[in-house]
C-alpha cells in the first residue's frame, strides 16, 4: 500500500482524472515522484468501477482502492447490507473480508466484527477505509481465516464466508471446488459459531448444494434489476428440515417469495387453455432460480402457459408480483408474423425453437424499449408470438 496515493494532490489529480483513457495513462510520465502512472491508472479505474456498486465508497474522500479485479469480486452495497440482517447475535468474523464492503455493513448491524485477509495488502487497505468511513468496531487481521479459526478457540455468534471458485474448467461447480474448502471445514465452523452464512455464486445448483452441506436452514437466492446476484447459505446448529428458500429482489421496493423445500412438489398449476390475453407474468431470474414454477402460479392467481413454459397470464394486474407484467396486445402465429412489415419490440424467447438474435433478422425486427414480441409455446396452441407492452419493470 502505497500510502503516497493518499496525499492530497494526488487525490485530486485522481478526481479530475476520472474520466482519462486509463491504459494511455498507465504508459505515461506520471506527475508524481512516489506514485507512478500505473498506480494512478489502478486507483482511477478501481474507483470508476464503484460508482454505482460502491456508491459511498465513490464518494467518500480519501478511499483507497485495490486492485480492479478486488473491486469487480467484492460485494455490491446493496446486497452487503441484505447480508448484514442474516447476522445474529453481537459478533460476527468474516473468513475472507476481501475489499472489506461486506465487514462495513455487518459492522453496521452488530458491535464487534472481526475481517480475516490472507492479503496483507488487502487487509492494510480494508482497515484503511473502514476508519475513513467511521467504522471502528472492525478488527483487521491478516491472517487465514480458517487457521485464524483453529488456533483461536474464540466462539462467535456468526461466521461470514465467500470462497473463491477455484479453476475447474469442464467440471459442474461444487462446493468442495472452492478455497476454503467449506465442506472440508464444515464441522469446525459449527463448532464456532450459532449462525454459518455461505455466499456463492448464482450457478451452484440448489440440489448439489444442499448434498455437500448440512445443518442448511435458508437458502437466500438474490437479484438485482433481474440479474442473479449470489445464493447466500444460512447453516445452525439445531437446523431442523424443511429448508426454507427465500427468493428476495433488492430492486426498488424489495419484493420476495419465500417457501419450503418440498412445497412445490405438491402444488400445481393450472394450465392456460387457448391463446394468452389479458396480461403476462414473467418471473424475476431469483424465482426461476427457486423453481417454484407451479407454486407462483398459486400464489398469484396465475395460468400457466405450459408445462415447461414459465409464463404466467391473469386478466388482472398484481403489483406485487417479483418480475415484469405485460399487457397482451395480441397473440399471432410464427406464420402470420411473417406476413408484417416494420415490427418493432425487444424479442423475448421462452421455450422457443430459435434464438432471439436469429429471430430479430429473421423477421427484421427493430427495437423499442416499452414494445415486446415475445416468441413462446402455449400448451393449447403450440408455437405463438405475445405482442405485448411493458406495464411493470423489475
Amino acid at each position: 500500500m502505497n500510502k503516497h496515493i493518499l496525499d492530497k494532490a494526488v487525490q485530486e489529480y485522481i478526481s479530475k482524472h476520472l474520466t482519462e483513457d486509463v491504459h494511455k495513462m498507465a504508459m505515461a510520465k506520471s506527475p508524481f515522484k512516489e506514485v507512478d502512472a500505473r498506480e494512478l491508472a489502478g486507483q482511477i479505474a478501481a474507483k470508476n468501477k464503484s460508482f454505482k456498486k460502491l456508491p459511498s465508497w465513490y464518494r467518500q474522500e480519501g478511499i483507497y482502492y485495490p486492485p480492479v479485479l478486488s473491486v469487480e469480486q467484492c460485494s455490491s452495497e446493496t446486497t452487503a447490507a441484505y447480508k448484514a440482517g442474516l447476522a445474529v447475535g453481537d459478533n460476527l468474523i468474516d473468513l475472507t473480508g476481501g475489499f472489506g464492503v461486506d465487514s462495513c455493513y455487518f459492522a453496521r448491524v452488530l458491535k464487534t466484527v472481526t475481517h480475516c485477509e490472507i492479503n496483507t495488502e488487502l487487509s492494510e487497505i480494508a482497515a484503511h477505509n473502514a476508519q475513513v468511513l467511521g467504522l471502528t468496531n472492525i478488527q483487521f487481521l491478516a491472517i487465514d481465516g480458517i487457521a485464524f479459526l483453529k488456533t483461536s478457540g474464540k466462539p462467535y455468534d456468526s461466521i461470514y464466508i465467500d470462497p473463491a471458485r477455484r479453476s475447474t474448467a469442464g467440471k459442474v461447480f461444487m462446493l468442495k471446488d472452492c478455497t476454503p474448502n467449506v465442506v472440508e471445514h464444515l464441522d469446525l465452523l459449527l463448532s464456532c459459531a450459532q449462525r454459518i452464512i455461505v455466499k456463492t455464486a448464482p450457478l451452484l445448483d440448489l440440489t448439489a448444494g444442499l448434498k455437500e452441506l448440512k445443518n442448511v436452514a435458508e437458502i437466500h437466492i438474490v437479484s438485482l434489476r433481474n440479474e442473479l446476484k449470489e445464493l447466500l447459505w444460512v447453516m445452525e446448529k439445531k437446523a431442523t428440515p424443511p429448508v426454507k428458500i427465500v427468493c428476495r429482489m433488492l430492486n426498488g421496493p424489495h419484493k420476495g417469495f419465500s417457501f419450503y423445500r418440498g412445497d412445490e412438489e405438491s402444488s400445481h398449476a393450472q394450465l392456460l387453455a387457448g391463446n394468452p390475453s389479458g396480461y403476462l407474468y414473467e418471473p424475476d431470474v431469483a424465482l426461476l432460480k427457486s423453481g417454484a414454477f407451479n407454486l407462483i402460479a398459486q400464489a398469484y392467481g396465475l395460468k400457466k402457459l405450459d408445462t415447461q413454459t414459465q409464463l404466467y397470464t391473469c386478466e388482472l394486474v398484481n403489483d406485487r408480483f417479483p418480475g415484469r407484467i405485460f399487457k397482451i396486445n395480441r397473440c399471432i402465429s410464427p406464420g402470420e408474423l411473417k406476413k408484417e412489415k416494420q415490427l418493432y419490440g425487444n424479442v423475448i424467447v421462452r421455450n422457443y425453437r430459435d434464438k432471439a438474435e436469429n429471430l430479430v433478422k429473421k423477421y427484421k425486427i427493430k427495437a423499442d424499449n416499452e414494445q415486446f414480441l415475445i416468441f413462446t409455446r402455449s400448451k393449447s396452441e403450440g408455437y405463438v408470438v405475445i405482442d405485448a407492452s411493458i406495464v411493470q419493470h423489475y
